[in-house]
């Protein structure tokens, strides 16, 4: 099995929020966008947070979207072993160094998890460095809470933006 491997952050001076997904999925590593399942909620629960249209501009547009709002995205592992999408099925994983990545963005404010496993492993690399946010996947394999209930949660990021 290869090992696959993630995208470079997306990131500026005036960051305020990073959020950090686990590692992409194949249909996102087939087109080379961060989170391009077609089903992955996360542009969609972003133009909420935003209360900006992201869903249908080109993805270089979404990409400069975020950042003109101060949020940025990465991953916690740069790369691992994994058959297929699931967050359960990574092997081997060596995770980004989001210390150093931290250190260079002056203006962020908080980290949000898109899921859980990014939380588990980022907030132990992490260590209690700035506030952090555990939100529900936005991955249509974890489909047990609704859109609303994870537009819900995922509008905590506002308050980190302003």
């Amino acid at each position: 099995m290869t090992r696959k491997a993630g995208f470079p952050a997306v990131v500026d001076a005036s960051t305020r929020v990073l959020i950090l997904g686990s590692l992409p999925g194949d249909a996102s590593l087939a087109v080379a966008q961060y989170y391009g399942h077609p089903r992955n909620a996360f542009w969609r629960l972003l133009e909420g947070v935003l209360a900006t249209p992201l869903v249908a501009l080109p993805y270089e547009d979404r990409l400069a979207a975020l950042l003109a709002h101060g949020v940025g995205l990465w991953d916690v592992i740069a790369q691992a072993r994994r058959p297929g999408s699931l967050d359960a099925a990574i092997q081997d994983a060596t995770a980004n160094d989001l210390v150093a990545l931290v250190e260079t963005l002056p203006a962020l404010r908080a980290v949000a998890f898109n899921g859980g496993t990014a939380a588990r492993l980022g907030g132990k690399l992490l260590g209690g460095r700035l506030p952090t946010l555990a939100l529900p996947s936005s991955s249509p394999a974890h489909a047990a809470r609704s859109f609303a209930e994870k537009a819900q949660a995922w509008a905590a990021i506002r308050a980190w933006l302003d």
